[in-house]
């Protein structure tokens, strides 16, 4: 059941929003091209942050050597990392040394080189390449006895996807794995010290034809807590490469309990992807992590069904003893996909329109709860969960919010929460430590389905607020931002032939602001040869693939990554 929209006026106009991405270029493409945004605060410094996201900006141009390709990069890493000290008034991106082309500009080709790289450093030199899906976390520090407190400082934690530097000689097993970066010192992180940087630990265990995939991060961060200082991350595992993408997939969980030094992988749903069988489902990803101040670990996920749409579900499982043990499954509620419509050139689910941007994880579950960090004081321990749902059909989506107040018992009735006129893309939440105030961000379409690649489009980041009341009531969101719009045809896949603005976005919040990231297209520009491509693909009028470093307008390609923090 759905309950009413909660939506009230909007107060956006007294907010503005920044540019996080503030070192990567407005061209050429792909070197401009960023999304997928992660946000972590510091519980215990507020005024710190951390936010990461694909960011393509030491890739060669794609106009380089073959003008019709846009490959990525042999060994380039794409993990960006932004850091700020003034609650998000301003960021810094630094510069650090690894193994780049972005010197690469064309069109005569050039070979890759150790050089200055705007994303995590120590990959290459320890044989990895890192490959986004960025996610971020800040604990304690634990002292020389492993004893955890905030009193020894701030950890940053940083998973993201990784794969090896060269096929000849490994750093692993398998396609893709999950490594966690981590530093202690964000200041000098921040001005370009990469030895502040610990080197990357692989989380994963890896076999012959392993490709780990979309993967979260948390640190558990109120010191009220028996497990406090534990760090979780939770990623699909996909398996048997040669058999398809699709068998077997379970979700893994990894535990380290010495800040990261070592990791301990447990299965914890089936790996089955069975269409017909609603407890395993056919398949589930889009994890996320979160402890109440009691150090229960809660893990939600979605868990996807066949159709257009799919009616998948939330799932949720728990650990009561640090990550030692975790329940079964349990399927929460119905989480319908987006996929009213479906491109057949990409084989991917899209919602703007053909050639449009996939939208696989739209359903997934973007969850907080209040856990009174740094100390656990004050602690509600209520949850709040969001996701975008496509019940409704195509051009009817939804911003979905529902929360628990008895630990994922029970949960209200999911109440719609977009602005009129704003199909739901990807939505996050965030709650004050308190349990006082909840901060939602969505991106969105105000644009209806195109079925051609003429008509703009227009994609807007928006963020809501609203009270809860002593009783864990939510009250009604207002909207307290709403970023500049762009058109999402001037995105793109590195091959060109579909959009690209990945697959989430992020929220934070302390007991005096909410802050958020998505992904922004205002700055980008679209490219009527790469339109007429686009459409030459899906039926329309032949036209030859453009060169985009000639054939568009510079600034094609640049999606960016913008930051909005509130009251």
């Amino acid at each position: 059941t759905t309950s009413s929209s909660t939506v009230g006026q909007s107060s956006a106009a007294v907010t503005t929003d920044t540019l996080v991405n503030v070192g990567s270029p407005a061209t050429p493409f792909s070197q401009n091209k960023q999304n997928e945004p992660a946000l972590a605060v510091d519980a215990n410094h507020p005024n710190i942050l951390a936010a990461g996201s694909n960011d393509e900006i030491d890739e060669e141009a794609c106009n380089a050597g073959d003008p019709t390709t846009c490959p990525f990069t042999q060994g380039v890493g794409s993990s960006g990392i932004y850091f700020s000290f003034d609650q998000g008034a301003t960021w810094t991106q630094p510069t650090y040394s690894g193994w780049t082309a972005r010197d690469c500009l064309g069109p005569a080709p050039c070979a890759t080189h150790v050089g200055s790289i705007g994303t995590l450093p120590w990959y290459y030199e320890n044989g990895l390449v890192s490959g986004g899906d960025p996610a971020l976390a800040f604990g304690p520090v634990p002292d020389a006895s492993g004893h955890f407190s905030w009193d020894n400082g701030s950890r940053l934690y940083y998973a993201n996807l990784t794969s090896n530097f060269s096929s000849s000689s490994p750093a692993f097993k398998g396609f893709e794995a999950v490594a966690v970066s981590r530093t202690d010192d964000a200041a000098a992180a921040a001005a370009n010290d990469m030895n502040a940087w610990m080197s990357p630990v692989i989380v994963t265990k890896q076999s012959a034809t392993t490709f780990s995939d979309k993967e979260q991060i948390w640190a558990d961060n109120a010191s009220s807590s028996p497990f406090f200082g534990h760090v979780y991350v939770c990623l699909a595992s996909f398996r048997s490469l040669s058999r398809g993408m699709a068998s077997p997939q379970p979700l893994l969980m990894a535990t380290s309990t010495d800040a990261g030094d070592n990791w301990t992988i447990k299965q914890v749903t089936s790996a089955s992807n069975n269409p017909f069988n609603t407890q395993q489902g056919f398949g589930r990803s889009g994890c996320t992590i979160r402890t109440d101040s009691n150090g229960v670990v809660y893990v939600f996920a979605n868990q996807f069904a066949v159709g257009t749409p799919g009616y998948g579900a939330h799932i949720m499982i728990k650990s009561y003893d640090g990550g030692s043990s975790w329940t079964r499954p349990e399927r929460l509620f119905t989480a319908v996909d987006t996929c009213n419509a479906v491109d057949y050139v990409i084989g991917r689910c899209v919602m703007d329109g053909i050639a449009g941007a996939r939208d696989d994880l739209s359903p997934a579950p973007g969850v907080d709860i209040a856990n009174g960090a740094p100390s656990g004081a004050g602690a509600t321990n209520e949850i709040f969960d969001t996701w975008v749902d496509g019940r409704d059909g195509l051009n009817q989506e939804h911003v979905f919010v529902t929360y628990s107040q008895d630990g994922g018992a029970s949960w209200s009735s999911p109440a719609s929460v977009e602005q009129p006129g704003d199909r739901g893309y990807y939505s996050a939440i965030a709650v004050s430590p308190k349990g006082t105030t909840a901060y939602l961000v969505y991106n969105a379409f105000t644009t209806p389905y195109r079925d051609d690649t003429t008509s703009p489009r227009n994609l807007v980041g928006v963020l809501l607020r609203a009270d809860i009341a002593a009783d864990g009531t939510l009250g009604s969101f207002s909207e307290v931002h709403r970023g500049a719009g762009g058109d999402p045809r001037a995105s793109s896949q590195n091959n060109l032939a579909a959009e690209f603005l990945g697959d989430y976005v992020y929220a934070a919040a302390t007991d005096t602001y909410g802050a958020a990231v998505w992904n922004d297209m205002r700055n980008g520009a679209d490219c009527p040869a790469l339109d007429a491509w686009r459409a030459s693909l899906r039926g329309g009028p032949a036209a030859p693939i453009p060169a985009p470093g000639t054939d568009c307008p510079a600034n094609f390609g640049n999606s960016d990554i913008y930051f909005v923090q509130v009251p």
